[in-house]
């Protein structure tokens, strides 16, 4: 399956985010009020000696920006994630908020969010080697689009993988859409979370903005 192999802390640094988990090259400043960690970026450029010098912004390069933004930490890549809008655009609704909700019901992504795996990529993995189970069915597509009701659980013969056993055994957020049974490492997509629900920092409109010219 395709996937990003790139220099992930280089793309969190163009972000200025900590885009595939923690990176060393971002440092944190300080807290703000409202819990939010504002990041200290180095003072030149991402690549050889940081030389270049910075251009002014186009509105149509801050929409690319955040649709890339977006694939980056979803881990979707370009016709995967066009695909994904135009179904959220066939969906009544806010299109953005439709698209963010889909990319959140991705199976690797709802893994991710019930702290079976500490990143997407990890729990991306988990589910291509067969070890999750929806429905009491192993599903082996991290791309699988989950529903409202649709439980999700580790297999009984991979509950005592290392990996996953470190992981829930951490402490997790919880998510207002989702339900974790840690006894028996099961959990339940309760329904489509809303956009204030969602804590990435994407400007989903811009992302319509670009798809719809």
């Amino acid at each position: 399956m395709a996937r990003f192999i790139g220099p992930k802390a280089r793309i969190s640094r163009k972000f200025n985010e900590h885009i595939f988990g923690h990176c060393k090259q971002l440092t944190p400043a300080r807290v703000e009020a409202d819990g939010k960690v504002k990041h200290k970026q180095k003072n030149y450029q991402p690549g050889q000696h940081g030389k270049g010098r910075k251009k002014k912004v186009s509105p149509y390069a801050e929409q690319l920006k955040e649709k890339q933004k977006a694939k980056y930490i979803y881990g979707v890549l370009e016709r995967q994630f066009r695909n994904t809008f135009e179904r959220a655009a066939r969906k009544k609704g806010v299109t953005g908020e439709n698209l963010l909700q889909f990319l959140e019901a991705r199976l690797d992504n709802t893994v991710y969010r019930l702290g079976i795996a500490p990143t997407r990529r990890s729990a991306r993995q988990l589910v291509n080697h067969r070890h999750i189970c929806v429905n009491g069915e192993i599903v082996n597509i991290p791309s699988y689009l989950l529903k409202p009701g649709d439980t999700i659980e580790v297999r009984e013969k991979s509950k005592s993988l290392e990996v996953i056993s470190d992981c829930v055994g951490a402490k997790n957020r919880k998510y207002s859409w989702l339900d974790w049974d840690f006894n028996l490492l099961t959990g339940k997509f309760l329904n489509y979370p809303s956009r204030d629900e969602v804590p990435e920092n994407i400007k989903e409109q811009f992302i319509v903005e670009l798809y719809s010219k």
